[in-house]
């Protein structure tokens, strides 16, 4: 007889939105406060909340009385100890490419024994990106600087320079790895994308071109920086299709829609503290 779980502790956004988009967020018994951010659902107060991949508790996972426990990068070693200590299946994900998050749905899927239905929503993204390609594939390619983190300074993930591509961007950079103001200086991008992990919408654009010295950059004489609200770049799963149609409209805003999730600079001429 196959057993499929029914009582899942999601450490990370990424599998609390597959488990939503598959119909199953009522397997959820526990997840982080971040799930919120991007399934607003779980804030009804039917799942108790813990803490992430990051700070991961035995005791709490425990009290949810689970009998499947996902999380995904990044780990902190004792985090992971922790997890394992609380001796329950155990599946940990760490995506990089597009085709990594298609594979972790399927995997998420398959284990909880709905594999067709991850087929269905990785060919809907699929079939997205392939539409947003063609509509871009004659425009004009601007070069992109698109930001993780700002303290240190760190490139985004490989699967949003795979979406800045499809949006018809050149990646400035390497794909998750740390870089200076300088080097970006000199770069010159045409379009600047902050998209923080933890920080929602509330990068402070006017604050960091001024500060890094970017004034001079193309993208800041053009006023085109943009904050894109963390989850729809930062969350590997179907929420990224909402990033791809965020960095499309950055890029290309006489092509495609305004969209959730796109903040643009107030000045870069006279950049504002905030």
């Amino acid at each position: 007889m196959t057993y499929f779980p029914k009582r899942i502790v999601s450490l990370q956004p990424s599998a609390t939105v597959t488990l939503h988009a598959l119909g199953l967020l009522d397997l959820v018994v526990a997840c982080t406060k971040y799930c919120a951010d991007v399934v607003p659902e779980v804030r009804d107060g039917k799942q108790l909340i813990v803490h992430d991949s990051w700070t991961a508790q035995a005791s709490q996972i425990l009290a949810a009385k689970p009998d499947l426990v996902i999380a995904s990068v990044p780990y902190q070693e004792q985090a992971v100890i922790e997890i394992l200590k609380a001796g329950l299946p155990f599946l940990a994900l760490a995506p990089r490419s597009l085709d990594d998050v298609y594979r972790d749905m399927a995997m998420i899927a398959g284990v909880v024994g709905v594999p067709e239905r991850a087929d269905q929503l990785i060919a809907d993204m699929q079939n997205e990106i392939v539409a947003i390609r063609g509509v871009t594939a004659n425009l004009a390619k601007r070069r992109v600087y698109c930001e993780e983190w700002g303290k240190p300074l760190i490139h985004s993930q490989p699967w949003v320079a795979e979406l800045v591509e499809a949006a018809g961007g050149e990646f400035v950079g390497a794909p998750g790895r740390q870089t200076t103001s300088e080097t970006i200086a000199a770069a010159d991008p045409e379009v600047i994308i902050a998209a923080w992990c933890g920080a929602g919408d509330r990068v402070p654009l006017e604050k960091i071109i001024r500060d890094r010295r970017w004034e001079n950059t193309s993208a800041a004489r053009n006023g085109r920086v943009y904050c894109i609200n963390d989850e729809l770049l930062n969350t590997p799963a179907p929420t990224l299709i909402g990033g791809l149609r965020a960095v499309a409209h950055a890029l290309h805003p006489d092509t495609f829609p305004a969209t959730r999730g796109v903040r643009q600079i107030q000045s870069a001429a006279s950049p504002v503290v905030k």
